[in-house]
Parts: C-alpha cells; sequence; structure tokens
C-alpha cells in the first residue's frame, strides 16, 4: 500500500507536466502566428507601388503632386538659326493647330518644368494683320522652345489719328498686369522676325535690346544709343523710368527718349551678340498717319526735364474692346490725340 505522501508527490509532477505542455503549446501558437499571419501566406505589397519605382524614392500623399522643377537656362530645345521668309501664305487655322499647348489668349505655360519668367509680349499694333500672322506664325513655336511662360497682347489703336507707339506701349504694360502678375515685359514692333532661337526674349539684369542687327540696316546696329525694334524691361526697370513717353505722335523719336530715360535713372543696356542678335523685317510701305515727328529732336533734348511727368503716372486711355484668340489677346484702345 502507498504511503499518503507518495501519491500527492505524483500528482504534482503530473501537474507539473500538463502546464509545460499547455505553455508550449501556446508559445508555439503565438509565434507561429506572429510569423505567418496566423495560417494565411504574407502577401507581397501591391504592384502598383513597386513597378518601375526606384527603391530611393518615396511616395506621396494622395492628391499631393511632385514639385515641377526649374526649366534649365539654356532651354535644351533651341535650334540656333533659323531660316525667316515671307513669301508663304499663313494660316491662322494651321497656326492654331501647330501650337495646341495654347491657352486662350495666346498664353502658354511649360508643362514639364517651371518657367524662370512671366513675359508679357506687347506688341503696338494699327492695320497690320497681314503682318501679324507672320508674328504669330514663327514667334510662337520659338518662345515655347524658349521655356517662358508667356502671354501675346496686341494693342490696337482705335480711330484716325496720328499713330503713337510709345503710348500704346505704356497701355499694354498696365492692361497685361490687370491680367497677370508678369515679371517681364518685351515690347515688339509686329513686323520684326527674329532669326535666332536663342535670342531669348526674356529680362536681363539691365534693360535688354534685342532687336541688334537688323536686315534693314544690313545687320549692323545703326548706332550705338539705338533701342528700337525689340527690347525687354523687368516690371521694376519699367516703373523706375516711368514707362514711356505719351507725346511722341508719329514716326521717330521715342525709342530715343526711353533710352535716354535708362541713362538718366542710372542703367545701361545689355544686347545678344550681333548673330545671335539678327532679325529680319517685312518689308512695308510707311503707314498712313504715321508720318515723321517734326517734334521729336526738341522733345529728345528735354528727356529729363519731361520724364517725371510724363509715363506711367500721365497715361489716360479708354479700352473700346478685348478679343481673346488662342493665338493672342487683342486690346483695341482710343488713346486720344495730339495736342494742338
Amino acid at each position: 500500500m502507498e504511503l499518503p505522501g507518495s501519491s500527492l508527490q505524483k500528482a504534482c509532477r503530473l501537474l507539473v507536466v500538463f502546464c509545460a505542455l499547455h505553455l508550449s503549446a501556446v508559445l508555439f501558437y503565438y509565434l507561429r502566428g506572429n510569423t505567418v499571419g496566423h495560417g494565411r501566406s504574407p502577401e507581397p505589397p501591391p504592384r502598383s507601388q513597386t513597378f518601375g519605382r526606384r527603391e530611393s524614392e518615396t511616395l506621396l500623399p494622395p492628391n499631393i503632386s511632385k514639385p515641377v522643377a526649374d526649366c534649365p537656362d539654356p532651354s535644351p530645345l533651341l535650334l540656333g538659326p533659323l531660316h525667316v521668309e515671307f513669301s508663304q501664305i499663313v494660316n491662322l487655322k494651321n497656326v492654331e493647330k501647330e501650337n495646341p499647348e495654347l491657352r486662350e489668349g495666346g498664353r502658354y505655360t511649360p508643362k514639364d518644368c517651371k518657367a524662370l519668367q512671366k513675359v508679357a509680349i506687347i506688341i503696338p499694333f494699327r492695320n497690320r494683320d497681314e503682318h501679324l500672322k507672320y508674328w504669330l506664325f514663327y514667334l510662337h513655336p520659338i518662345l515655347q522652345r524658349q521655356q517662358l511662360a508667356y502671354g501675346v497682347y496686341v494693342i490696337n489703336q482705335d480711330g484716325e489719328e496720328t499713330f503713337n507707339r510709345a503710348k500704346l506701349l505704356n497701355v499694354g504694360f498696365t492692361e497685361a498686369l490687370k491680367e497677370y502678375d508678369y515679371d517681364c515685359f518685351v515690347f515688339s514692333d509686329v513686323d520684326l522676325i527674329p532669326m535666332d532661337d536663342r535670342n531669348i526674349y526674356k529680362c536681363y539684369d539691365q534693360p535688354r535690346h534685342l532687336s541688334v542687327s537688323m536686315d534693314k540696316f544690313g545687320f549692323r546696329l545703326p548706332y550705338n544709343q539705338y533701342f528700337g525694334g525689340v527690347s525687354a524691361l523687368s516690371k521694376e526697370q519699367f516703373q523706375k523710368i516711368n514707362g514711356f513717353p505719351n507725346n511722341y505722335w508719329g514716326w521717330g523719336g521715342e525709342d530715343d527718349d526711353i533710352y535716354n530715360r535708362l541713362v538718366f535713372k542710372g542703367m545701361g543696356i545689355s544686347r545678344p551678340d550681333a548673330t545671335i542678335g539678327k532679325c529680319r523685317m517685312i518689308r512695308h510701305m510707311r503707314d498712313n498717319k504715321n508720318e515723321p515727328n517734326p517734334q521729336r529732336f526738341n522733345k529728345i533734348a528735354h528727356t529729363k526735364e519731361t520724364m517725371k511727368s510724363d509715363g506711367l503716372n500721365s497715361l489716360t486711355y479708354t479700352v473700346i474692346k478685348t478679343d481673346k484668340s488662342q493665338l493672342y489677346t487683342k486690346i483695341t484702345v482710343d488713346i486720344g490725340s495730339p495736342k494742338s
């Protein structure tokens, strides 16, 4: 017969063995569940998150776009020297089809990078529709290859009064800023086409003269102070000289007045070299009501006295209508008449 103590010891041993087995089973299933997901094979990450992506790239949260890098300077799209001629017939519908990225009003923004400048192209205008067709045909592709964010504004002088180029340019500056925060302004005659797309239609540290060597002048600068044709000024530069003069009615003189304003405000003129700065002029007869201004030489001699009171701060005009097409914004304005 077993003693009572022996039975108690045997029962304790069985209890210890049972507890050990239970603990082992619990630990086994706990570890197995953490490793393989309670009997299921581990699933790989969704293919859309890994396919074609470098390990160093991180996924952006939904609805947050990746920052766009600045456009390179210079643009890698430039071609250099261009063939420019005016014998072909230009159809504006075809020009629209060839420039599908343009938005209403002749606006364009590069889609693959952030443009370094926002440029308003201002064209003084009256009765030059055929010239405008050539300008739009050539310039839109050039400006897009230059990777500029730009808008084209044709400022059309209403009525039959004597033409006033500089005042129309002041109007263009003022009206363009009502639409968009441009930081650069290129003032271009409608009959001048650059012959090299490396002649960038943008602003620099100093006012920029872009039409350096025209075929009209044998591809030479006519004189060192010449600032006519196509020029670029930043918003700050333009405001510093109080814009352009408003009192030059008829042909000539306003370019020299503008040059004087820049000099009197301590600014110089920057230019591309004569090869890159080549441009071609569309030949034409002198416009009616744009005869040489007989007062231009006297006015040029008094720029220093008049520039403080004649310019942006004295500009008056009335907008008659604004028309927007895919290729440009046309603003027709009444700018008054010469003072008798």
